[in-house]
């Protein structure tokens, strides 16, 4: 009977978290078919019963989905039914699953899917109007898929797809031993990672994108700004401001090989850096339901968009962290086997995300091989479970910094770095926590708000992830004039430091994704000059990186040095936009951290006065009056993180995540995803590069079924909006 449910299941084409329950005519365990689990396979992530074989044991109790599939009954009424369709009796063990409705009537699946595929929502028997009805969309009319903006092609290789139908049959690969891809026993050193894949850039293009998969050997852009363009000879001036602006190259043009774009993969075979990338995710008992089921989707959308010289590893979490698989390329295979690993994953248990990051931390320590580019990726929905008792007995909240193992501190000494992208979810994560292992890192932290931009917050990151063209970026500032001397860099959480004689400066900025721009300010003690020169040269600005594709140390100095004018006398100043524009980025984050601590110290009051203050002087400046899109947006910004400190509930559920959000944002110049209510520009926005904006549209344009529409990265208010101006 069980044998006769799997080919009902595996003709449906549905490989989502379904059981089928065991009967005698079973064997105990469902084996390997083809080098891969069969599609009737679904794990869960608790104690499985496995042999040596990987097989596994499944629950006796079958699982609905959520499309109201039910796996037929043995009863005499169900073997006496008529489906009011086809006619046709539905008898148990004949091979065909059967949907019951709300209003308990039953049809044969493939009828009813057939019949509501053009809308349809009464029940063909009684006439009531059914809330939900069964997938029809991506089983029985895909060649029509649509999007939420439009009718567009449905891609290929799109990750909820994938999902959901069922996986073609996967070719194996001699070199990846399939029987250790759900391990309960971990081996003691994950040395386990499949070979990287070491072919020549160019070796796996097709003729049709040879043009455009191509790596840029374009340099850096550097440009910089002096605040003023003349000081008297007579005055001196303290904390000059120098600006100093870094672009970043293109990885793929597109424009110029005259490629549509939107035929064109974001991520080209060898046309950038391969990543390894470990996914850390929550599935404690929280995680149950909705949250859950989205996080499979979102991992399905990262799955199908890594390339096949991508590597990637799962841990899941709950009161313990166990690794899904090892780090393995995302070939078709590879892929397969990571989707059906993580459509595995159910919910129970407690939160231990410190385990969690020492296993992630043990998969790159302990891998044999590397690609150029490594990050994690972390989400959690909860406080950490798992706390450390003081010598009093009493509990206290988790250090992380002095948990996080060496090669996750960004300021160690050691040559590996490995970034931690923090993605705190819902009103009862510990956003003090996830943004200290962000920071402490070098990664960022992102504020989901809302349940339904899981997906897109983690395109956002790939995005990123996917489009390294600069590591190891250094930049050096050098005084050109004797008399001159450096007092500091202005660079948020990038690490600079001074000579002891402050002649020269360096920041550490280390990974740039292609397009990705910086911005830093030198400030300068300039003295009064008494020589006969009319002009100052104030300093030089010199740049060395790597390329992460030819591992070629690069060095770029600036074409032209900072001067600027030293007459006599001078008439009005004019202040340079672009100058007046990143203090007021600086002064804005600033705000935000100290309106952040007064808020934590119970002063709410406070932190609102230090937010409008800010506000206020940032009306002033020039680039403000100017209309300046960045320095509106920071007005947004301040006046949204001033309504979520409200009152205490507020800030306790969306305030504290929502400004430490910001703040991981504005520290590294690096887009975060976390909620915003603005109708026009969005913060989030200005540091969003373009393979980021891709990927993010990619995710919007997925289509499943009927879904509600749902903004980009905007997640719902959890609290009253505030009245309109009239």
């Amino acid at each position: 009977m069980g044998s006769k449910w799997r080919k009902a299941k595996l003709a449906l084409g549905l490989n989502m978290c379904l059981y089928v329950p065991k009967t005698l005519e079973d064997s105990p365990a469902v084996a390997l078919s083809g080098g891969r689990f069969s599609d009737a396979v679904s794990l869960s992530p608790t104690t499985p019963n496995r042999n040596s074989d990987c097989h596994v044991d499944m629950p006796t109790t079958p699982t609905p989905s959520s499309s109201g599939l039910r796996l037929p009954k043995h009863s005499s009424k169900s073997s006496k039914s008529t489906c009011a369709i086809c006619l046709m009796t539905m008898k148990p063990g004949q091979g065909h699953a059967i949907f019951t409705a709300e209003c308990s009537h039953s049809f044969h699946f493939n009828c009813i899917t057939s019949n509501v595929k053009h809308g349809n929502q009464i029940c063909p028997v009684c006439r009531a109007k059914w809330k939900e009805i069964p997938f029809q969309s991506p089983l029985t009319d895909m060649s029509h898929p649509r999007s939420r903006n439009g009718h567009v092609h449905w891609p290929q290789d799109d990750a909820w797809m994938t999902v959901v139908r069922r996986l073609p049959p996967a070719r194996l690969d001699t070199n990846r031993n399939i029987s250790t891809l759900f391990q309960v026993v971990e081996p003691g050193v994950f040395d386990d990672d499949e070979v990287v894949d070491h072919q020549p850039i160019g070796s796996q293009r097709s003729s049709s994108t040879d043009v455009a998969n191509h790596h840029s050997a374009d340099a850096i852009e550097v440009k910089t700004w002096p605040e003023i363009s003349a000081v008297s000879k007579s005055a001196s001036h303290t904390n000059f401001a120098v600006l100093v602006h870094l672009k970043a190259p293109h990885a793929i043009d597109l424009l110029q090989s005259g490629v549509n774009q939107s035929e064109m993969p974001v991520t080209g075979h060898n046309s950038r850096a391969p990543v390894d990338l470990v996914t850390v995710l929550d599935v404690s008992g929280s995680m149950a339901g909705t949250k859950l089921a989205l996080l499979k989707r979102a991992m399905g959308f990262v799955i199908q968009n890594l390339g096949p010289a991508d590597r990637l590893s799962v841990i899941a979490f709950s009161s313990t962290a166990r690794r899904l698989f090892p780090l393995c390329r995302m070939g078709d295979t590879g892929k397969q086997e990571a989707l059906q690993a993580v459509n595995s994953l159910s919910s129970n248990g407690g939160t231990n995300i410190a385990e969690a990051l020492k296993k992630s931390a043990k998969i790159m320590t302990d891998r044999k091989w590397k690609n150029p580019v490594s990050s994690i990726i972390l989400l959690s929905d909860g406080q950490d479970t798992y706390t450390i008792n003081s010598p009093s007995g009493a509990t206290t909240q988790i250090n992380y910094q002095s948990l996080l193992p060496v090669c996750m501190q960004r300021n160690a000494a050691s040559g590996l770095h490995i970034p931690v992208h923090a993605f705190g979810f819902g009103a009862d994560h510990d956003a003090v926590s996830m943004h200290s292992i962000s920071e402490t890192s070098g990664g960022t932290f992102s504020f989901i708000e809302a349940e339904s931009v899981i997906q897109d917050a983690f395109a956002q990151c790939i995005g990123g992830l996917l489009s390294v063209v600069v590591q190891e970026l250094n930049v050096e500032v050098e005084c050109v004039h004797p008399v001159l001397r450096l007092s500091t860099i202005k660079s948020g959480s990038y690490n600079a430091s001074l000579t002891s004689d402050n002649r020269r400066g360096t920041v550490k900025v280390g990974d740039l994704y292609a397009d990705e721009e910086r911005d830093f300010l030198v400030m300068i003690d300039i003295p009064a000059d008494r020589s006969s020169n009319d002009f100052m040269t104030l300093v030089k600005v010199k740049c060395t990186y790597k390329d992460p594709i030819s591992k070629d140390l690069i060095t770029l100095n600036h074409a032209s040095d900072v001067k600027i004018e030293r007459p006599d006398t001078i008439g009005k100043l004019v202040v340079s936009m672009e100058v007046d524009k990143q203090r007021n980025r600086l002064q804005s984050a600033e705000a935000m951290a100290e309106a952040r601590a007064a808020a934590e110290n119970g002063d709410l009051a406070a932190a609102v006065s230090v937010l409008e203050h800010c506000r206020k002087q940032l009306s002033e400046t020039a680039s403000a009056q100017a209309r300046d899109k960045l320095c509106l947006a920071l007005d947004a910004e301040l006046k949204e993180m001033q309504e979520r400190m409200a009152n205490r509930r507020v800030y306790e559920t969306s305030g504290r995540a929502y400004v430490l959000s910001g703040l991981s944002s504005h520290s590294w110049q690096r887009a975060t995803a976390r909620g915003d209510s603005t109708d026009s520009t969005s913060l989030i926005q200005a540091y969003q590069t373009p393979s980021m904006v891709d990927m993010v549209s990619r995710s919007q344009t997925m289509y499943l079924g009927s879904p509600a529409p749902r903004p980009p990265l905007r997640p719902v208010r959890s609290f009253p909006a505030r009245p309109q101006p009239r």
